[in-house]
């Protein structure tokens, strides 16, 4: 059973809270190489829309997922 804290109730509105809807999303942590030019991007990304570059990187690659993308190399 979950602790209820007396003291936000009182002094925060909770009646209009929305749930945040990737609270329940695993993640994994993992190393990758990333040029920095990339992360640079992400980074500045980051800071006009106020989310976290990882966050982003990570939203950008489930759209991919999601839309079902599929890379498209041609070698010559």
């Amino acid at each position: 059973m979950k602790e209820r804290d007396e003291f936000l109730e009182k002094e925060f509105d909770f009646s209009r809270a929305v749930k945040n809807p990737y609270a329940k999303s695993l993640k994994k942590t993992i190393t990758i190489n990333l040029d920095e030019n990339i992360i640079g991007y992400f980074k500045q990304e980051s800071d006009n829309v106020g989310v976290p570059y990882q966050t982003l990187i990570n939203m950008y690659l489930k759209d991919c997922m999601k839309n079902k993308r599929h890379i498209k190399m041609i070698w010559e």
